[in-house]
């Protein structure tokens, strides 16, 4: 029996290591799925996934570590242009925090993410926590030849 296994082109899903290596892998996967979805690097989409992805990511190698476990990302692009990022990990025995000290050194993060987020939120799972974002994005960047991008600005347009 052949069994056809489809994997949608709306999302990614990935186990990484709770390291800092598997939390920059992260993001550069999160910039390469953008960009595959039509929101290319340097534009505000793809800036503010990989910011808000960078984060959760830390917070999950950082506060979510448990020695053997890898964390995991998820990154689904949602109707009418949302997408959702989740970041797993398996330790649901830790609060998140926010600032509550001015020269604290920890909490700082989750206020980025609050600033940068349509909506975030905390889900428990039977193993840790998921904390998940979504973004509102822009309609894709078009790939027809037709849309051509504007000059450099280091370039001078063409005369007409």
């Amino acid at each position: 029996m052949n069994a056809e296994i489809s994997t949608p082109t709306d999302e990614l899903t990935q186990r990484l290591s709770a390291t800092p290596r598997g939390a920059r892998l992260a993001r550069r996967l999160t910039a390469a799925q953008l960009t595959e979805w039509g929101y290319p690097h340097d534009t505000d989409a793809n800036d503010t996934a990989q910011h808000l992805v960078a984060e959760l990511a830390a917070n999950a190698v950082t506060h979510g570590r448990v020695p053997g476990r890898d964390f995991e990302l998820r990154l689904l692009l949602l109707p009418e242009n949302t997408l959702r990022i989740e970041v797993s990990d398996p330790r649901g025995d830790r609060p998140l925090r926010f600032v509550t000290e001015p020269d604290g050194e920890h909490g700082r993060g989750l206020i980025l993410v609050t600033l940068l987020a349509a909506t975030w939120g905390v889900t428990d799972r039977s193993v840790g926590k998921t904390v998940w974002a979504e973004l509102g994005l822009k309609q894709p960047a078009s790939t027809s030849s037709a849309d051509s991008p504007p000059p450099c600005p280091r370039t001078p347009a063409p005369a007409d």
